[in-house]
């Protein structure tokens, strides 16, 4: 004997009534992170857009080629202060076919770093297209680097030391460009950002020595003003 038909009907209704919930509840959730995100920026005195298609391009590396970013949401951009100097800064979700795997936070060195470098969690699955050559373990992560001289010569204890106390919520810390980059997960709030942004910034103080050229660093928000226009510009 089949199943009487209003018996899928109701099956049915019962699964559309849970995909709304569902979906209301990630709207709900995606609502209070851009609120939570954009009084922390109000705070700090530093910019926010909802949007940013074109930031995540600026990088291949880490969290951005392993998760496949596609845009850049609820974007805070300003400075920070180390112990040598100000430096600029980027805090963003990156989203991928719709959802939030990550958080992103980038801290601007003065230079840029000759070789790209990823230093991943063992307990992270890291493999990817296009993933550079592990060079082997470092502390508690493992690096990656095409250019292994090059990698060697940055790879000091004292990185090794810093990067260990990132956390293990953060699967990624990476050198690309003139930037040092971390992710974290979706749900850190502004209060384990600030410790991140502070722990990315003693890793640029190691890796970037400061100089006095760096005096003539961008004030907060300045920073996205002068270089939005050609490579980074908000989208709200």
């Amino acid at each position: 004997m089949g199943i009487p038909a209003w018996i899928w009907f109701v099956i049915a209704a019962v699964a559309l009534v849970a995909g709304l919930g569902l979906l209301a509840a990630d709207r709900a959730k995606e609502g209070s992170r851009n609120r939570e995100r954009m009084r922390w920026a109000e705070l700090r005195g530093w910019q926010f857009a909802e949007e940013d298609e074109r930031l995540p391009r600026q990088w291949s590396g880490g969290a951005i080629g392993y998760f496949g970013a596609q845009v850049a949401v609820n974007v805070v951009a300003g400075s920070t202060f180390t112990s040598d100097g100000r430096r600029p800064v980027f805090i963003f979700d990156i989203e991928t076919e719709g959802q939030i795997p990550a958080v992103v936070v980038a801290v601007r060195c003065n230079r840029v770093h000759e070789t790209p470098l990823e230093m991943w969690l063992s307990s992270v699955p890291f493999q990817r297209q296009g993933m550079p050559e592990m060079l082997g373990p470092i502390g508690q992560r493992y690096a990656f680097a095409d250019d292994s001289e090059g990698a060697r010569k940055v790879i000091t204890q004292e990185l090794v030391d810093a990067a260990d106390s990132l956390g293990g919520d953060v699967g990624v810390a990476w050198l690309e460009n003139e930037w040092v980059l971390a992710s974290v997960a979706p749900n850190a709030g502004p209060s384990r950002l600030e410790r991140l942004l502070r722990d990315l910034g003693e890793i640029a103080d190691i890796v970037d020595p400061f100089d006095e050229e760096y005096n003539n660093a961008p004030t907060p928000g300045r920073h996205w003003e002068a270089e939005a226009a050609d490579d980074v510009e908000p989208q709200a």
